[in-house]
């Protein structure tokens, strides 16, 4: 059972909140609990137990997929106050692919179990309406990365994805790997490590090991 900060943040995170009963509430309140994952520890993934709902108080996670050969792909990121559909998607039996989420930062969440959640869906029309709302916005973030990297040239989602990370970190500076950058775009390390060579030999960005500093923004920007 959450204390009395988390209970704040559950109503102020759940727009159904105020259409539960006082039963509703209570269960998932004492359903409710506190999960702390460091940098790169897995939540959920293929074949494992179905988490839940969760929703990210501190950290982010990463949500991707894996191809057969074990290619990863990031599908979107879940950021502080957003919450996460897919962890349940036991629950909403109109999702059946197979997602992994991951802490990419360490991450303070709030786990809802699947049995309680799938209770209060089943019980309760305005917590059904919010889980399908929510899964149909994320199925865009999916088809959105899906189409870019089907229909996407390498130079335009390898200058999109540092463009998008600068502005996240509020950073030129990004201290992030060739193999982590590879999972996130979809591609091998070797291909992101070449585009990088080539960026760097046009004065787009520096390299050092672990570490790749954005030196033209404008450069990138026209690659778009």
């Amino acid at each position: 059972m959450v204390k009395n900060d988390n209970i704040e943040f559950l109503e102020s995170r759940l727009p159904f909140w105020h259409d539960l009963t006082e039963e509703q509430k209570n269960l998932l309140i004492s359903s409710s609990t506190v999960g702390h994952y460091e940098k790169g520890q897995s939540i959920t993934g293929y074949n494992s137990e179905c988490v839940g709902l969760i929703i990210v108080k501190t950290g982010t996670l990463r949500i991707y997929m894996t191809s057969e050969d074990g290619r990863e792909v990031t599908l979107y990121r879940i950021e502080p106050g957003e919450v996460c559909v897919f962890s349940a998607s036991c629950v909403l039996k109109t999702i059946n692919f197979d997602v992994y989420i991951v802490a990419q930062s360490e991450c303070y969440i709030l786990e809802i179990d699947s049995l309680t959640f799938s209770q209060l869906f089943k019980e309760n029309m305005h917590v059904e309406l919010y889980a399908y709302k929510l899964a149909t916005e994320r199925f865009s973030d999916v088809m959105w990365s899906m189409q870019q990297i089907l229909f996407t040239s390498f130079d335009k989602r390898l200058a999109s994805f540092l463009l998008d990370e600068s502005l996240n970190t509020g950073s030129d500076i990004l201290y992030i790997t060739h193999e982590e950058i590879a999972k996130h775009v979809g591609s091998a390390r070797e291909v992101v490590s070449r585009m990088l060579k080539y960026f760097s030999n046009e004065g787009m960005v520096g390299l050092s090991r672990g570490k790749i500093t954005i030196t033209n923004k404008g450069r990138l920007r026209s690659l778009l």
